[in-house]
């Protein structure tokens, strides 16, 4: 099913949900939004839709029959005319062990069920934020402006420097706000999967990326969430 606003410009929104009660309930939270709503029960269905519409975010419930959302993530991420898709994963699965395995999986973010309306548009509107190329590669985020084409950063007009490993690690946490990484997912990211490293290099790098930070009084968007990694965050 499709729900078409008027404006052609709207960012187009799958969701991949076998609950018709969840469908319904998301369906007229976009009636007064600025999206357009595109509808699958199954993920063979929304395969079909991926490759027809072009969807610029994707809602995936994590139990759908047959093919799982968990393994339609894996699959949409592998294949490169679907792994730049964002993906919210919709779940009453509420484990810390699980909210990694649908990350690890592609994820850009987690919900979990019940959730209101207003969070899930929230969400949605994050996540689009953060996945969205930079506009003329200006990125600005918690008082921090990073222009990647003339390599540049200032915070409040005042610029300042960076190593090349903190402004990449900088860069990530900017382009990837509000996530936990673990060492290892930061390594893979930043650094590359070819790299052969100690995990703890991370923690040097993010001890020397706050330094830096410190004298803007912005270090606190570096944290550290004990027993899972690091993020960052403005809140």
């Amino acid at each position: 099913m499709l729900i078409r606003g008027v404006n052609v410009s709207q960012k187009k929104i799958l969701l991949v949900e076998d609950e018709l009660a969840i469908r319904e309930m998301i369906k007229f939270a976009f009636y007064k939004s600025d999206f357009i709503l595109l509808e699958a029960e199954d993920a063979e269905t929304a395969l079909v839709m991926i490759m027809r519409e072009h969807p610029d975010l994707i809602l995936l419930d994590w139990m759908l029959p047959g093919i799982s959302g968990l393994e339609l993530a894996h699959r949409l991420k592998k294949d490169d005319a679907s792994n730049e898709i964002p993906i919210i994963m919709l779940t009453a699965r509420g484990e810390e062990n699980d909210r990694i395995r649908g990350l690890d999986a592609g994820a850009d973010d987690y919900v979990t069920k019940p959730f209101s309306p207003r969070e899930l548009m929230a969400r949605i509107k994050a996540v689009l934020r953060r996945t969205t190329p930079e506009k003329d590669g200006i990125l600005e985020l918690g008082g921090i402006c990073m222009d990647s084409v003339k390599h540049r950063l200032s915070v409040s007009g005042k610029q300042f420097d960076l190593g090349p490993t903190e402004y990449k690690l900088l860069h990530f946490f900017m382009t990837h706000p509000e996530r936990v990484y673990n060492r290892s997912q930061l390594l893979d990211r930043v650094w590359g999967g070819d790299v052969y490293i100690e995990e703890r290099t991370v923690d040097v790098h993010i001890r020397r990326l706050r330094k830096a930070l410190t004298e803007f009084k912005v270090e606190h968007l570096i944290q550290t969430v004990r027993g899972a990694g690091y993020r960052f965050s403005t809140e």
